[in-house]
């Protein structure tokens, strides 16, 4: 016949029940019988009695037990906080840039001469309100105090001087997807990765658009590379049906600095301005997300068989963008392209 388990009963209930079967064993009673009578091992009877004898009613109290020392102090488990949360795992000699579970392991060992498992790395990292997350990109070449700069003067200024001039502001970029490309998941057989037939034939096409906080968008398909005519012939589309100024920002692409794109655009007598991110920050353009949205969610997931069919399939996909003013707007908020939003 199993034992009752006391652990279930809260502490003050254990504390009444250990004082009451002492009190009657002092009163005559056999301790054998009170621990079968309350369903205790006749061990935790006698250790009742030996708490007792050393300290009185007071030894039968509630008391805490006290699990192992912590390994870290607070001071070491802040500084453990701090290094991985502000310093590349590079920077201490790590041969891989994002921190893992061994290399924090590893980390505490350097620092403090303490030795835990990975297991107990990964609850001290939970404990820090830190979690494992797929970090965003970043070129190692940017340049954070321009980004800053542009964050914080270029870019309020464009806005200013467009709401002077009645301009509307354009996010532009370029972009090419390929037939080969796929993304997203299918479901299969556990250890059976499916394969997705397609054809072995391989093209790409290129593709330009323009986007606006107020949920416009412009786009045009390039057949071969981007140059000088084809963005000049992208820009007369561009402003063609505006009835206001147009302000583009692009990136630093040569084509967007050539003399040939400075003599167009000041032949637009002032219709037209052109502006140029920081270097290395795509995540600053909204008409990123175009192509985010066009291959992992739309062309990703089809099968392109000819040449033709892309271009189809592209145009076919970048107007159903265009005609929704709602998701153009939505690329604007992103954490890293709301500054621009309306």
């Amino acid at each position: 016949m199993s034992k009752f388990d006391g652990r279930k009963l809260d502490h003050k209930t254990r504390e009444a029940i250990r004082t009451r079967a002492v009190q009657r064993i002092l009163d005559g009673e056999s301790p054998e019988v009170i621990a079968k009578t309350l369903g205790y091992h006749r061990s935790a009877v006698y250790q009742w009695l030996k708490r007792h004898a050393e300290s009185g009613i007071d030894g039968l109290a509630y008391r805490k037990i006290p699990g192992a020392p912590p390994k870290l102090s607070a001071t070491q488990k802040k500084k453990i906080f701090d290094i991985v949360t502000m310093k590349n795992p590079e920077q201490l000699k790590f041969p891989f840039a994002l921190w893992t579970l061994a290399m924090v392991r590893q980390l505490i060992i350097d620092q403090f001469g303490v030795t835990l498992s990975e297991i107990s790395v990964g609850r001290l990292l939970k404990e820090l309100g830190l979690t494992p997350q797929k970090p965003l990109r970043r070129a190692w070449q940017q340049d954070q105090a321009k980004v800053d700069h542009w964050l914080q003067t270029e870019y309020p200024a464009i806005q200013k001087e467009a709401k002077k001039a009645g301009a509307t502001i354009y996010f532009g970029d370029e972009a090419g997807v390929r037939s080969d490309y796929h993304s997203g998941t299918t479901w299969a057989v556990k250890g059976q990765t499916p394969v997705i037939r397609t054809t072995g034939a391989r093209f790409g096409l290129n593709m330009i658009s323009a986007v606006s906080a107020k949920g416009r968008m412009r786009f045009m398909t390039i057949k071969g590379r981007m140059n000088a005519d084809r963005f000049i012939e992208f820009l007369e589309r561009l402003i063609k049906n505006e009835d206001k100024p147009v302000f583009l920002i692009v990136d630093g692409h040569p084509v967007h600095r050539s003399k040939r794109i400075q003599a167009f655009v000041a032949s637009t007598n002032g219709r037209l301005k052109l502006f140029v991110l920081p270097p290395c920050s795509p995540e600053l353009n909204p008409d990123e997300q175009v192509w985010s949205h066009l291959k992992h969610h739309r062309l990703g997931k089809m099968v392109i068989k000819t040449k033709e069919e892309l271009v189809a399939k592209v145009n076919s996909a970048l107007r159903s963008i265009q005609r929704t003013s709602s998701l153009v707007m939505s690329f604007f908020k992103h954490k890293e392209c709301c500054y621009a939003m309306a």
